[in-house]
């Protein structure tokens, strides 16, 4: 099991990194200004943090759980990719569509963007952390019990 400072450090990271990508990114695809696109894009930061941290201790204790260890196979690091942005789409939507005054509609097609992005990256961040900063075996087995 990650400690709490781990599991920050990989939160904090991920987010950092891929909002210094993701803003400037949909400020120049949209037209919107990053004055504008910045906020919003720093806001589904700080929601997709705390949804990082809630998300993956769950992801965790089910794999202890049912397989007893925290090595994901490639089909379980692809559910774990589409069940976090899942949960952060319910949340995007009506403040996307809000923020930015267009319809759900619109609000949708500019999601599927940043959801685009942020599969490919999510995948690439969370395997090249796992290959960094491996779970120590002590924290495992006492995880386990």
């Amino acid at each position: 099991m990650r400690t709490t400072r781990d599991r920050l450090r990989h939160a904090i990271g991920f987010e950092l990194i891929g909002l210094l990508i993701a803003a400037p990114l949909a400020s120049w695809v949209t037209g919107v200004g990053l004055n504008h696109m910045g906020p919003l894009a720093l806001f589904f930061s700080v929601v997709a943090t705390v949804w990082n941290y809630v998300y993956n201790i769950g992801v965790v204790k089910l794999l202890l759980r049912y397989q007893g260890h925290t090595h994901k196979a490639l089909w379980q690091r692809v559910l774990h990719t589409l069940g976090f942005e899942g949960g952060l789409l319910i949340v995007a939507l009506p403040v996307m569509s809000w923020w930015l005054d267009i319809g759900l509609l619109e609000a949708l097609v500019l999601d599927m963007g940043f959801v685009l992005f942020y599969l490919v990256y999510a995948f690439v961040y969370n395997w090249s952390y796992d290959k960094v900063f491996p779970i120590p075996m002590g924290q495992v087995q006492k995880a386990l019990g």
